[in-house]
């Protein structure tokens, strides 16, 4: 029950990343053009790596 129940919340952490980043990439990108390095793919990175660990 507990498994499934973490399971259920590492996968909505991780859609939670996964729109987060489609949505802030306009912002990253203008970031990236000013020279600022925005590290949304390694949190999307860590989050999917967390959920692939908790199947």
């Amino acid at each position: 029950m507990l498994d499934s129940l973490y399971r259920a919340g590492v996968f909505t952490v991780y859609q939670a990343t996964l729109v987060a980043g489609i949505v802030l990439m306009p912002l990253a990108l203008l970031a990236g053009r000013l020279g600022v390095s925005v590290p949304l793919g390694d949190l999307v990175a860590a989050a999917g790596r967390a959920y692939e660990n908790a199947k």
